[in-house]
């Protein structure tokens, strides 16, 4: 097997960022550092939103703004460097805050909602190194966990539609070559090892409307959502793993079973 990774991203704020990187520190059960530490909280007042914050079993996918409820912010990015968080749109900076700093975090609030006033609110910046705002790592389900797409499954999804599908649409952390289409769903249960990092594959991830959005934009009129099951009679697109050591992943690293 020839398979190698392609590109590494990140998601700063949980649902409305995308960052590319070079190469990322990998966490033992955490999954990679800085991912999705971040998250905007939607409808509950400050104080159920620290409780939130702090404490996975309080947490509840509606409580957070995403592109599913929120599709207007498809049109913005988020990018974290040195404990500044940049809001940008059309690679234009909006507005950067010191995330250490309760005031200009609420500064970025009042701004988010100030741009789209259909947002619902009050929203709060939110922060958790230690327990991530993944969209496994809530209720009582709590895992924390790196996504992995293979480039030529949604390829052979793009020749199946006759459409092009931006691999964007699904914000995965590493996006993986010179594989079969699919191959990765027979991974379940097994052990990859990229670099010496070892992940156990956890399960197929099933999508939602977000995957719709058209990069950067809040146009949603390709409906990939309903052509994944028409196509293939599932709506996943990826699978999750979890980190067993810690480790670096960089591009071109191959994947091991």
């Amino acid at each position: 097997m020839n398979c190698t990774i392609s590109s590494i991203h990140y998601c700063p704020v949980k649902s409305i960022s995308f960052q590319s990187l070079q190469s990322c520190n990998i966490k033992k059960n955490l999954g990679m550092e800085n991912d999705r530490i971040f998250a905007f909280s939607r409808i509950i007042e400050l104080k159920k939103a620290k409780l939130v914050e702090k404490n996975p079993d309080e947490r509840n996918l509606n409580n957070f703004l995403t592109l599913k409820n929120s599709p207007a912010l498809n049109q913005y990015n988020f990018i974290y460097q040195n404990q500044v968080l940049t809001l940008t749109k059309n690679d234009r900076e909006i507005l950067s805050i010191s995330t250490e700093d309760e005031n200009e975090r609420l500064l970025l609030s009042n701004k988010l909602t100030e741009l789209e006033s259909s947002l619902m609110k009050p929203i709060t910046l939110l922060k958790n190194k230690e327990f991530p705002f993944f969209d496994t790592s809530h209720s009582k389900n709590i895992f924390n966990s790196v996504s992995l797409i293979n480039l030529n499954s949604i390829r052979d999804f793009e020749k199946k539609i006759n459409e092009k599908v931006e691999l964007q649409r699904f914000r995965a952390n590493f996006y993986v070559d010179g594989i079969d289409a699919w191959e990765e769903r027979n991974w379940l249960g097994k052990i990859i090892k990229i670099n010496d990092v070892s992940f156990k594959v956890e399960k197929n991830i099933p999508r939602c409307v977000a995957i719709n959005l058209k990069p950067k934009t809040d146009d949603n009129s390709l409906n990939l959502l309903t052509s994944l099951k028409k196509t293939y009679n599932h709506f996943d697109m990826g699978i999750y793993l979890t980190a067993l050591n810690d480790g670096k992943v960089e591009i071109e690293n191959k994947i091991k079973i």
